[in-house]
């Protein structure tokens, strides 16, 4: 098998062979790794825009081993054809809606070829995929692709290996700092797969080369004696290239601007309690499947908490699933995107999925009240469905309407439900002390006046009043030179307050 072989077989996540029954035993397996490849093909180059010449490319295909075949019997050689992308022309017959039928044509033709009343026993059929759920049922059956094998992601013990293929040559010409420790590098890298890890080590050559470069003369030729690739180097080069089943650390620090307070011993309870499940579910045999519900008021922070829980657990699987992901897409494709979530998370051993305002997601509308069923009954299966042998899954909901959820029977897919209350006047003087931007005389009189509020909020007015009544004055309140004026923080306070038949008016000055 050549090297490019190799890499195609590295780089798919799924592969499916094809080993046909009538093919004699006295077959070598070891003649497809001596290089008994007769043709690798793309998928797409199979198809054609003339009638009847794809399904004249899928013949042409075999045509060497039928003729080897009619020619030389049983002692005719073993011919190996890889499909790469096979789903580009194996689609499931009828899901297309082209109004042509190529697709369905192409997917009887090679059944016909692999296993018709004429096939040839001298075949040894390989497909590679990554979207198995695309591929048409018929062509899994046993006789046809029947042996099917996953190629997961490396462990770290693989991740090692993969990363000593990839510096071999560089180890061997001293272009390899001796401060690069690829154990370590292989520990840090969870979640990458081979083409990714080769992505991160073509970085850190790319980093390494800049340093010798020159922006003032960039004819002048680079001095390759001492381009060195160091530890720093592989470091930047794993935050530039991230791995599509990693933790989405970007969308979890967008979650948590303000970083993580001390809100009290409430949200202090709520978040170990919460870290517990992940450990439980790093651990645990008999519960693949662990869920847990923060409800609370709106702006009460549980997004954060979830994030940080997230980021804290160290898992190597971390997705957030909202609605400003899902903005404009139809519900059928909103369960599409959902559903991809879960099957990625099904891939990596430890997962967390963060289901972020389940409300919204289910485009719950008060009045009606109106929500989409087909995307409840999707989360519903979602939570109650087991994840595959050896992979453990959290799934942390955030909701402000638990009511609602209630009543549709969601809450009850949840396994922990824990309520995230409005910061008390205690809990506020905690956070007014962490942010110190008032006066030891005033923290009192300002928490006070933010009892019963949300995190959110308590940010919010505390940044209104930051600024000064003529703007310009957070620089100097956060770096401490001065402070609010409880005067001014009062009329900001007023400010965001809604007065309402339902709503509760907080207390601000007298």
């Amino acid at each position: 098998m050549t090297s490019s072989t190799k890499s195609e077989f590295a780089t798919n996540s799924v592969a499916f062979l094809s080993v046909r029954k009538k093919v004699p035993v006295t077959y070598p397996v070891s003649a497809l790794v001596l290089g008994c490849v007769d043709m690798i093909v793309n998928g797409p180059e199979v198809l054609s825009k003339f009638v009847g010449e794809t399904e004249k490319n899928v013949r042409d295909l075999f045509a060497d081993a039928e003729q080897d075949q009619r020619t030389r019997g049983d002692q005719s050689e073993l011919h190996v054809i890889i499909f790469d992308e096979i789903d580009a022309i194996c689609k499931s017959r009828g899901s297309t809606r082209d109004g042509t039928g190529d697709h369905d044509s192409i997917v009887n033709q090679l059944l016909t070829k692999i296993d018709g009343v004429e096939s040839v026993n001298n075949v040894l059929l390989i497909g590679m995929t990554n979207r198995k759920d695309l591929l048409d049922e018929a062509l899994l059956r046993p006789g046809r692709l029947e042996v099917q094998v996953e190629i997961s992601l490396p462990d770290e013990n693989g991740r090692f290996q993969i990363l000593q293929i990839h510096t071999n040559k560089m180890k061997e010409s001293s272009f390899l700092a001796p401060d690069v420790n690829l154990q370590e590098l292989a520990a840090r890298t969870k979640n990458y797969s081979g083409a990714e890890l080769e992505g991160v080590v073509k970085s850190a050559v790319s980093y390494a080369l800049n340093r010798q470069l020159s922006m003032d003369d960039l004819t002048k030729p680079v001095d390759e004696e001492n381009i060195k690739v160091t530890m720093g180097d592989f470091l930047n080069a794993q935050n530039e290239v991230r791995p599509a089943f990693g933790a989405s650390t970007d969308d979890l620090d967008r979650c948590r601007l303000n970083g993580m307070v001390d809100c009290g011993a409430r949200h202090e309870h709520i978040y170990k309690r919460t870290m517990l499940l992940a450990e439980q579910v790093r651990v645990s045999k008999g519960s693949p499947i662990v869920t847990c519900l923060l409800e609370g008021p709106s702006g009460s922070d549980k997004t954060a908490m979830a994030a940080t829980v997230g980021i804290d657990s160290d898992f190597p699987y971390v997705k957030i699933i909202s609605a400003e992901s899902m903005i404009g897409l139809s519900e059928s494709s909103k369960c599409a995107q959902i559903v991809k979530v879960f099957e990625d998370a099904y891939k990596s051993p430890l997962s967390i999925i963060i289901l972020d305002d389940i409300e919204r997601i289910l485009e719950y509308v008060a009045i009606g009240p109106r929500f989409s069923n087909l995307i409840s009954q999707t989360l519903l299966v979602l939570l109650k469905r087991l994840p595959p042998k050896g992979k453990n899954v959290l799934v942390i909901g955030t909701t402000s309407e638990v009511a609602f959820l209630d009543s549709i029977g969601i809450c009850d897919s949840f396994s922990v439900t824990y309520h995230v209350p409005k910061l008390k006047a205690e809990d506020a003087g905690k956070v007014l002390k962490q942010l110190n931007v008032f006066s030891e005389d005033d923290d009192d009189a300002a928490a006070e006046a933010l009892n019963d509020m949300p995190i959110k909020k308590l940010y919010m007015v505390v940044e209104m009043a930051a600024r000064g009544e003529q703007g310009g004055g957070a620089e100097a309140i956060y770096s401490g030179k001065e402070k609010i004026r409880i005067s001014h923080f009062y009329d900001c306070l007023q400010d965001i307050i809604r007065v309402g038949p339902s709503t509760k008016k907080w207390v601000g000055s007298s």
